[in-house]
């Protein structure tokens, strides 16, 4: 904020208000000064921010949170505020500014927030860590169901009952469950399909806990793959297994994207493989940093990355292996732990 000559940030983006207040509740908005914050919450929140938001001047108010900081912000003969122009609509902006007073300059500040949250301090990490352990551990527990006659929606619904019964506050995506030709969709929604023999499986699900999120995916085929289902698998889980080993702070996120693929590209696949090689997890299950092509960012220690190869091949079905992976001084730790190399279903 100094740098950017900023004396107070606008805070509107739900999930970082929590990071900056503590505040858990759908509606709030935060305005984080050099000195002070303040969290303004309309009546059904009031107790609850005061109990969350520790620390941090909880006002209430009846309507118009986004107007209230704005005339919070006039008294306090405010000259320089940013807003999150990336999360605050053009309506919201409009109250805002007519709410500051004409001496005050909006400037646009987005980024501030996420780029604070994309190193994670120890209290973070154990969230993350514990929510990596509880996924791998529903996991193992569902793949005992994978076989014949099962529907993707039905290990998918199993998938999110699980992990709420062992603790978690939800899933942090609706878990995807793709069988046979639909595993060669990235993203695909589980669907009614019945599992079938002789055909692969993309397993991906995650839990939230203290809310920070873990995402893990496997797959596995059901009965005897052929060759070429064989050679898909090992270079998938080759590229990932090197990805992850060239993980260490100072590298860009770009270059660990450029190791996998040149183990795909080198096993001819590189064609099959559609998305980036990772993302950043923790309040948000996609956040910085990336590892994808072109980016230069260097990777620090407490970067919490998804590290998720994947080879699709149309009329086949697709491959994928995931792991949740934490940077550390001097390399990475897998923070989830399913097997990887007992893949075959029979």
């Amino acid at each position: 904020m100094q740098e950017q000559s900023l004396q107070y940030l606008v805070v509107s983006n739900l999930t970082n208000v929590f990071y900056v207040t503590g505040f858990r509740g759908s509606a709030g908005i935060g305005v984080c000064g050099l000195t002070e914050t303040a969290l303004f919450v309309d009546p059904r929140y009031t107790l609850q921010a005061r109990e969350q938001a520790v620390g941090v001047s909880v006002l209430e108010q009846k309507s118009r949170l986004l107007r209230a900081a704005g005339n919070w912000l006039k008294k306090r003969g405010a000259r320089a505020v940013g807003y999150d122009d990336a999360h605050l609509a053009c309506a919201a902006y409009r109250e805002l500014e007519g709410s500051v007073g004409s001496r005050c300059v909006l400037k646009p500040a987005a980024g501030l927030i996420e780029e604070l949250r994309t190193v994670k301090d120890a209290a973070e990490i154990q969230a993350i860590r514990n929510a990596a352990r509880l996924t791998s551990r529903v996991f193992n527990d569902i793949i005992t169901l994978v076989r014949p006659g099962v529907s993707e929606q039905d290990l998918a619904t199993e998938a999110e009952y699980r992990m709420r019964r062992l603790g978690a506050e939800g899933s942090a995506f609706d878990p995807i469950v793709a069988s046979g030709p639909r595993s060669a969709l990235p993203h695909a929604r589980a669907s009614s399909k019945l599992l079938k023999e002789s055909e692969l499986v993309i397993l991906d699900l995650g839990a939230i806990l203290a809310g920070y999120a873990a995402d893990m995916t496997r797959t596995v085929f059901l009965g005897g793959p052929s060759g070429r289902v064989r050679r898909i698998y090992a270079s998938v889980l080759d590229a990932q297994r090197q990805a992850i080993a060239a993980i260490r702070p100072g590298r860009p996120g770009g270059s660990i994207d450029a190791v996998a693929r040149r183990v795909l590209g080198g096993a001819g696949w590189g064609r099959s493989f559609s998305h980036s090689t990772g993302h950043g997890v923790g309040l948000d299950i996609h956040e910085l940093p990336r590892l994808a092509r072109g980016v230069r960012s260097p990777l620090r220690p407490g970067n919490v990355v998804t590290v998720e190869p994947g080879v699709y091949v149309e009329g086949l079905g697709g491959v994928r292996i995931e792991d949740t992976v934490l940077v550390t001084d001097t390399g990475a730790e897998v923070l989830t732990s399913a097997a990887k190399d007992d893949w075959i279903i029979s």
